[in-house]
């Protein structure tokens, strides 16, 4: 049986859970939010993903109802919802701080709103019994937020914001006070919970790493403005702009003036030392118009020997070589003084590496290997 793929955005009948219409937020003169549209599906794991500054928490507060909109509307299930209080909203957040109430148990805290909201005591308990599972912190339900690590107190936030089964779920940076290890199986721990309830969850991250591994699709803002919106492959293998190519992951960005070379194939002229690069695009470019190459380290090959069959290839020296374990990145001067960064995968002993500093070597790559750049 073949899995379906989830992508109801790319369903003209599926209506959005989430819809931002044109939403300004001005803090007096400033504008945080600025004329954004947006629309997030029921069951999404959907990132905002930007600096810090870029308007992600801002967005993510009006949908909780903690700021208001100054222009536009947000609409959540069909519904306006400039007006409803955050505590009739459908939404829950989980704060960066997890805000934990240090004096009850774990059990009292994920029950704490199901309480206030005057549930029957036998829902509540199995309710706070299903919470529990859900986060594997059955063993821990007496201990109070103090008696438990970092990662558990997180486990417990975010099983009191699901307790409410919330349409939507809010986490603001919620893996900020984890460990690099922890963080990742977090991560992971976060998408089976999500898939598990269902639930839709908007996470703000200035973390590409965590907004590439958790999220169905990535919103990579900045200045108030969302500047691509797409699954995190696209965005990695198809940025729109240099800023998204460069925000996400490590690029190289080779600037020059594109002539047609055939059907979707172009020349970069780009330093008058070297060969024009090849590059092929389904973005149309004018004669000599101004082109950005955007190419991913792993892409490019390194060799002491001049390749036979690549389209683009240049000589240059090593400069630098960082060393990461599974990775190796290659710094390449060329004559020109441009760097260019390859990777290889390190699957030889480090010792039996045979480039390195200083040593002259070939860098090479495919027409199709990056993307031609307008701006």
């Amino acid at each position: 049986m073949s899995q379906t793929v989830f992508a109801p955005w790319e369903d003209p009948n599926e209506k959005p859970l989430i819809r931002f219409r044109n939403v300004t937020k001005r803090f007096g003169e400033f504008v945080a939010i600025d004329d954004l549209t947006l629309d997030i599906y029921a069951q999404e794991f959907f990132a905002l993903l930007g600096p810090s500054g870029c308007g992600k928490t801002t967005m993510m507060r009006m949908l909780a109802g903690f700021e208001t909109v100054t222009e536009g509307v947000i609409e959540l299930a069909g519904q306006d919802i400039g007006q409803v209080p955050p505590n009739e909203r459908a939404v829950n957040m989980m704060f960066q701080s997890y805000a934990l109430f240090p004096h009850l148990s774990v059990w009292e805290n994920i029950a704490f709103g199901l309480k206030r909201d005057k549930k029957a005591k036998p829902e509540i308990d199995a309710r706070v019994e299903e919470m529990l599972k859900l986060v594997r912190l059955e063993k821990f339900a007496q201990r109070k937020p103090h008696q438990i690590s970092g990662g558990q107190r997180q486990r417990v936030a975010l099983a009191r914001s699901l307790a409410k089964a919330p349409k939507l779920l809010l986490l603001d940076e919620p893996l900020g006070a984890l460990d690099k290890k922890l963080r990742q199986d977090t991560q992971f721990e976060l998408m089976d919970i999500q898939e598990t309830t269902g639930t839709t969850f908007v996470i703000v991250t200035h973390d590409q790493e965590e907004a590439m591994t958790v999220a169905s699709r990535v919103a990579v803002m900045d200045e108030g403005r969302v500047i691509q919106v797409a699954t995190p492959a696209s965005i990695y293998e198809y940025p729109n702009s240099v800023y998204v190519a460069d925000f996400i992951g490590d690029v190289n960005i080779i600037e020059g003036h594109a002539s047609a070379s055939g059907t979707e194939k172009y020349k970069l002229n780009w330093v008058d030392s070297q060969a024009p690069i090849i590059a092929t695009s389904q973005t149309s470019f004018a004669e000599g118009q101004k082109a950005h190459l955007a190419i991913r380290p792993e892409k490019i090959r390194i060799s002491s020997e001049k390749p036979e069959d690549a389209e683009n290839a240049m000589q240059g020296k090593v400069l630098d070589i960082a060393y990461l374990g599974n990775l190796s990145t290659y710094h390449v001067e060329l004559p020109g003084g441009q760097v260019i960064k390859a990777q290889t995968a390190n699957t030889r002993r480090i010792a039996r590496r045979d480039i390195t500093w200083e040593d002259p070597v070939w860098i090479s790559w495919n027409a199709t290997a990056g993307v031609m750049l307008e701006q």
